[in-house]
């Protein structure tokens, strides 16, 4: 049997990590087996359904690396088919038309809740047509005997006793199919054999189950993942980290990163926190998967994120990166390639957006001097060592690391100045700031004629600012 699985998220919002982490880990299963994946979109909420959620998804999973061999479909252009079966079922009896009023349906709720009863249809059109002027809405003819009995992938087996279960509806009186119907008939059409979704799902399965029992066909294997919580163990909100997948690209993390966190929220391989994608592929089984529910943390996030910085080769990080730099409008046309940025600012920068801010002294000139780093570093005292290292850095006549380096060490020698009254006056005066890489590849990698240009503008800073 070919494994198919599928991912089906809803576009009435943005996509969030917990969505992410069900369609890794359906992903994941088919290509560990050899299958196919499918991206389905449940748009069946009209009203609340939009074509920018779309987008998002098909972006996201492309930024995610997460390729489908079929889709994405759309369910609102599948209505016919949707239909078509659900009149077919009319004919043979394993549908039926309900009239009931939202008046009465509501009232049978007030009464049930108050009988300290479980609010259900009362099958009161089941076997009776009423009021066959109004309009009807298609309810599926739930089996009232026996149980619905399935083992669940990670959960193991689950049994509901069908009478447990009401006649839910498949049609709306709109003429629109519901969820529930249309899932069960992409499930069937397009032949998905594993169904790898949230544990809010659970309830769904034993209907969906029934209604493909109705048209006698097979029933794919379920898998219901465990909630992600927030670190403080309650549900996942945007302060934990529920927030657009997309957000996460803009805020500097790496797809890798993010995938390789996400694959540990409830799977496991020995005591490896380190996956790459094919590790995963190679290693990923449903008997890994905990039934426990994982806590999100956003360090461990970003400690893996500063990892792949340092780890991935730069020539890949650097189209990233890219994306990043232009996204703040820095012209990079004169300064060094993407590469030497990131092997520069790798230890430094944990994020590729804190990467692209921090980079712009390479290849722009700065506005103004930071105004503490000034006041401490940009004194009348300072004057003397900067015009010293002017006058030494302009006689470099090749200009490289190990020539500015042994410039500043002759400099603390021959002067008795001190390795940081030397630094720190040139790192400000040449970055505008107090934090760089070493000084020596950080002066190397701006120019020569820049760090005398700049050196020369915070000369004028001490004079103007100390008369």
């Amino acid at each position: 049997m070919k494994i198919k699985t599928r991912f089906a998220p809803s576009p009435t919002g943005y996509l969030h990590v917990g969505s992410v982490r069900t369609a890794l880990y359906s992903w994941l299963l088919s290509r560990h087996l050899d299958g196919k994946f499918v991206l389905r979109i449940e748009d069946t909420d009209k009203k609340r359904s939009t074509q920018e959620a779309i987008d998002i998804i098909t972006d996201s999973m492309n930024w995610l690396g997460l390729d489908w061999n079929e889709g994405p479909y759309l369910q609102t252009k599948r209505f016919d088919r949707y239909n078509s079966m659900i009149n077919q079922m009319l004919e043979n009896g394993k549908a039926y038309r309900c009239y009931c009023s939202k008046k009465r349906l509501e009232a049978l709720r007030i009464a049930q809740i108050a009988k300290g009863e479980k609010p259900r249809y009362d099958n009161y059109c089941r076997n009776n047509q009423h009021n066959l002027e109004q309009c009807s809405v298609v309810r599926f003819r739930n089996p009232q005997e026996g149980s619905v009995i399935f083992k669940d992938e990670i959960r193991g087996l689950i049994k509901v006793s069908n009478s447990e279960l009401d006649d839910l509806i498949i049609r709306r009186s709109d003429g629109s199919p519901t969820y529930n119907f249309c899932v069960v008939i992409d499930d069937l059409d397009m032949e998905i054999t594993h169904v790898v979704r949230g544990e809010d799902h659970i309830n769904n399965t034993p209907r969906q189950i029934n209604i493909l029992n109705a048209l006698k066909a097979p029933i794919p294997k379920y898998a219901h993942l465990s909630m992600i919580l927030g670190s403080d163990g309650k549900k996942l909100s945007k302060r934990h980290g529920a927030i657009s997948v997309m957000q996460y690209r803009d805020d500097g993390y790496l797809p890798e990163a993010l995938l390789n966190y996400l694959v540990r929220l409830g799977w496991s391989h020995n005591d490896q926190e380190i996956f790459s994608l094919e590790q995963m592929k190679t290693l990923f089984t449903f008997n890994a998967i905990s039934k426990s529910a994982s806590a999100f943390n956003n360090e461990k996030l970003l400690w893996l994120n500063h990892y792949y910085i340092n780890h991935l080769p730069p020539e890949n990080i650097a189209t990233y990166l890219s994306w990043h730099i232009k996204k703040q409008g820095i012209n990079t046309s004169n300064g060094p390639s993407l590469v030497e940025i990131i092997k520069l600012l790798g230890k430094r920068c944990k994020t590729l957006k804190e990467m692209a801010s921090f980079c712009r002294y390479f290849y722009e000139e700065f506005k103004e001097f930071d105004a503490d780093m000034a006041k401490k570093y940009l004194r009348p005292l300072d004057r003397k060592p900067l015009e010293i290292l002017r006058t030494k850095l302009s006689l470099i006549s090749e200009w490289n690391v190990e020539n500015i380096h042994q410039v500043l060490k002759n400099i603390t020698i021959t002067s008795g100045i001190g390795m940081r009254q030397i630094m720190m006056p040139l790192r400000v005066a040449v970055t505008g700031g107090g934090q760089s890489p070493s000084i020596d590849i950080t002066v190397y990698t701006i120019g020569q004629q820049r760090t005398l240009t700049r050196i020369d503008r915070a000369l004028k800073f001490i004079t103007t600012h100390n008369i």
